[in-house]
């Protein structure tokens, strides 16, 4: 598989995906890691890991539209076949979508359809879930289609949450199960135990 990753922040998920691929656990390359945010530590990660790292936001394309156009096709000149949201803040374009249908996965620290949504991200979605007093949470890889958080599951962690646990606590528990999580699933979609193209014909994406 040869993998395109969109990033806004510190790339902790991408680290664990770079170093997978360099190590030979996941049969993949990673071509292209493009971020919104140029200040990214996502960049500086791909970098120096000799992997093509781009800012590209509305600060280098002012219109939309042209920006969507443009992650297409440094995704397409790349040869990229698969890609990743790793902590993308982004909606993701018509453009991109259309090329690349049935091809982008992004991570959620809940499970979906719960806790989620525009604006629900990140220590917001476990605040929710500790305030709500939740038994379990957890982490959803999905299909990326035209809304936040939408699409139909690949797959979902339980991870159980303690009485004692404040965000951070919480945080740090889902993302460590969260990184291992990406690889185990990217495994099995290079060993095609899982058909992108048979999850993408399920007709219920996520509701509440």
């Amino acid at each position: 598989m040869n993998l395109g990753i969109l990033a806004s922040h510190e790339g902790t998920n991408l680290q664990v995906i770079l170093d997978a691929c360099n190590q030979k656990t996941i049969n993949a390359s990673v071509s292209v890691v493009i971020s919104n945010n140029s200040a990214s530590r996502a960049l500086k990660r791909a970098r120096q890991s000799n992997v093509l790292g781009l800012h590209m936001s509305k600060m280098t394309h002012f219109n939309e539209e042209k920006l969507d156009i443009a992650i297409t096709e440094i995704m397409k000149s790349n040869q990229v076949n698969l890609i990743l949201l790793a902590g993308y803040m982004k909606k993701i374009g018509p453009s991109l979508l259309n090329q690349y249908k049935n091809r982008i996965i992004n991570s959620h620290p809940s499970l979906l359809p719960f806790y989620s949504g525009q604006g629900m991200f990140g220590d917001l979605v476990h605040q929710a879930v500790i305030e709500n007093k939740e038994e379990f949470s957890g982490i959803t890889l999905h299909l990326v289609d035209h809304d936040y958080d939408h699409g139909p599951k690949i797959a979902q962690k339980t991870v159980k949450v303690l009485p004692n646990d404040d965000i951070i606590s919480l945080k740090k528990r889902i993302q460590f199960i969260e990184h291992q999580f990406w690889i185990e699933t990217l495994q099995k979609i290079s060993q095609k135990e899982i058909d992108l193209d048979v999850v993408g014909l399920e007709k219920e994406s996520f509701q509440v």
